[in-house]
């Protein structure tokens, strides 16, 4: 009876420690890593929503850039951290969904070592191709790429990234001859594009909302379940007989496996009420990120789904970053 008293008084105490570190959550600095250079899109989401997570707590959020290996890098040093949400970590498809079928090895888990927080947002992809490349909508891009005995080269952001795997995922239900061109970033890839060194690429409406605007791209189609508010004039790939070709760069929030859920709760009432302040998701919607702010348990579902669809399409092409 005494063994069992104690561990009642035990379990009690533990969880009105756990439930005390929730209310008082955060008390000290958050430290935010982004697994991708300064500027883009997935710094700008993290800096955009910290600095409202910061006006709300009255706590510094510091953003920390650690890109590499496909931001396998900054994953696993997430992984490594304490578990007590002081570290967190902006998470996109490559980190959650890409990663372990693209690499051998991978120096973490995303099911074991990290925990779902929220998605923050969702990065639509856009087919576009080079004005003067004479393809005037996607109709015309298709039968041009079916006629090649070649194929059409295509520019992306990186071997594994998720324009790259969107355009794959393109050839696979249109049966296309396209020939991928990698480069180290969605800006030089852009760069060639509007040269003419490359005739086409996917791209997300983030990075290539000003080209499109100032006509240097045209966009052919969006891969979305739906038109895009910014581009109404643009049809979405089902509309052209392609229902299958959705994607997009997701991006969401982690933490250290471990951490306590009334912590991960708290960060997520947080997270979600910074991404719905209005100024806020006018920001995001502007910069072409459609903000979200789900639960913990979608954005672990949506993980689920998302890996059952591309980890089939990385292991039938045989992609690899080893």
């Amino acid at each position: 009876m005494k063994k069992l008293l104690a561990g009642c008084i035990l379990a009690l105490s533990v969880l009105a420690a756990s439930t005390a570190t929730a209310q008082t959550y955060p008390s000290k600095p958050i430290r935010w890593l982004v697994p991708y250079p300064a500027g883009g899109g997935s710094d700008f989401l993290a800096r955009t929503i910290g600095q409202q997570l910061s006006t709300q707590t009255g706590q510094t959020v510091i953003v920390d850039n650690k890109p590499g290996a496909n931001t396998a890098v900054a994953a696993a040093e997430t992984a490594r951290a304490p578990a007590d949400g002081y570290t967190v970590l902006s998470a996109d498809n490559g980190t959650m969904v890409f990663n372990p079928v693209l690499y051998k090895s991978l120096a973490y888990s995303p099911t074991k070592d990290l925990a779902p927080v929220t998605l923050m947002g969702r990065f639509p992809m856009i087919l576009v191709v080079n004005p003067e490349s004479g393809i005037t909508d996607a109709k015309a891009f298709i039968d041009k790429a079916k006629a090649s005995s070649t194929g059409i080269n295509y520019a992306s952001a990186g071997a594994g990234s998720p324009h790259h795997l969107a355009m794959e995922l393109l050839k696979v239900e249109t049966g296309l001859r396209l020939v991928h061109v990698p480069y180290r970033g969605a800006a030089p890839a852009l760069a060639d594009l509007v040269s003419g060194q490359v005739p086409a690429m996917m791209v997300d409406l983030a990075a290539g909302a000003s080209f499109i605007k100032g006509g240097k791209v045209k966009p052919l189609a969006v891969a979305n379940a739906v038109r895009l508010p910014q581009l109404p004039d643009v049809p979405t790939f089902a509309e052209l007989g392609y229902k299958n070709v959705e994607a997009a760069a997701l991006v969401g929030l982690v933490v250290p496996a471990a951490t306590p859920p009334d912590t991960i709760a708290a960060l997520n009432k947080q997270i979600v009420s910074a991404i719905r302040e209005p100024g806020v998701n006018k920001k995001l919607q502007d910069f072409g990120v459609e903000p979200v702010g789900s639960t913990p348990a979608e954005f672990a579902d949506l993980l689920k789904s998302e890996s059952a669809r591309w980890q089939k399409l990385i292991r039938d092409l045989g992609i690899t970053l080893d």
